[in-house]
């Protein structure tokens, strides 16, 4: 079993996700790494643009913390030493997505997913995150919370984690634990066996209940309430568009037909950005055309080791 990401193309040009959602395309097709979401097969239809990849029945852990699951200390241990594996070889792979910052552009560092880390551990052990910071926080503020609020740590804590969480969350990056490298020289983490680790052979502290939906369900009664061009309407939608479609050519036909004038002068459905879509020979891998956006083959699969 997949599962399934879709998006529809006029919303992504309208809102110019263009150029994101290609590189996003291009990113996962070329990882593949077993603490990562893999991409398995890409396809499109009229509307839609189609990704599919990994199933995790499991749910996020965004998704448990607001169940008000308690993670123990060791459950924590091992989320970090996965994370930090994906992480390094992140950027080990698509190292050309930190580029812009350090040649002076305006991306960002690979440092911050470091910071990043510390912030998912720290509000995993204690069920809140370590500064109170909201999405619609200006830059201003944020910057002078960092340099005035120490981070708090309980006592409850091992001393070992609470060195490996200052610094992960150390505000300097040139201080920081920012590599593989640097978090295997913890003392918390100096009897993980990381080969054992990548393997999955390490028995995890939470095991999400397989008989339950690890979700929100709302989530999914919204898109079919209030999405305008929800999924499961697809196929009745498509064939009524398909419908009147073939009903335009057939009208274009026969206006071709009773003057050849115009025939030959006009422009031929084929030749048409919607003929292009309809009639042109799709190879697997490539755009049908450069100038054309989210126009891709019809299967694109992943190459199998």
């Amino acid at each position: 079993m997949y599962a399934m990401k879709y998006m529809n193309k006029q919303q992504c040009i309208e809102r110019d996700e263009v150029r994101n959602v290609f590189r996003e395309l291009e990113i996962l097709q070329e990882i593949e790494h077993v603490f990562l979401v893999n991409l398995w097969y890409s396809f499109q239809d009229e509307e839609d643009m189609f990704m599919v990849v990994d199933l995790l029945l499991g749910g996020d852990l965004r998704y448990h913390l607001q169940q008000n699951v308690q993670f123990t200390e060791e459950t924590v241990k091992l989320y970090i030493c996965e994370m930090a594996s994906a992480l390094d070889y992140l950027r080990s792979q698509p190292p050309e997505i930190f580029h812009s910052f350090l040649n002076g552009g305006s991306g960002y560092s690979f440092e911050v997913d470091w910071w990043s880390l510390g912030v998912i551990a720290y509000e995993l052990l204690r069920g809140w995150r370590p500064y109170d910071i909201h999405s619609n926080s200006p830059v201003e503020s944020l910057v002078q919370l960092f340099s005035t609020v120490s981070v708090q740590y309980t006592t409850a804590w091992s001393k070992d984690m609470v060195a490996l969480l200052r610094k992960l969350l150390t505000v300097n990056p040139e201080h920081r634990f920012s590599s593989l490298a640097n978090i295997q020289t913890s003392s918390y983490l100096s009897n993980v066996d990381w080969d054992e680790i990548c393997e999955k052979k390490v028995e995890p502290g939470f095991i999400p209940n397989k008989g339950r939906l690890h979700c929100d369900p709302t989530f999914e009664l919204e898109e079919m309430i209030l999405e305008s061009r929800p999924l499961h309407k697809k196929k009745k939608r498509l064939a009524k568009n398909k419908s009147r479609d073939n009903s335009k050519d057939s009208s274009h036909k026969l206006k071709s037909f009773a003057c050849p004038l115009i025939a030959g002068a006009g422009i031929s459905l084929s030749n048409t950005s919607d003929g292009a879509l309809q009639n042109s020979t799709c190879v697997p891998g490539q755009l049908v055309r450069p100038c054309m956006i989210l126009i891709f083959a019809e299967v694109s699969s992943k190459v199998l080791p």
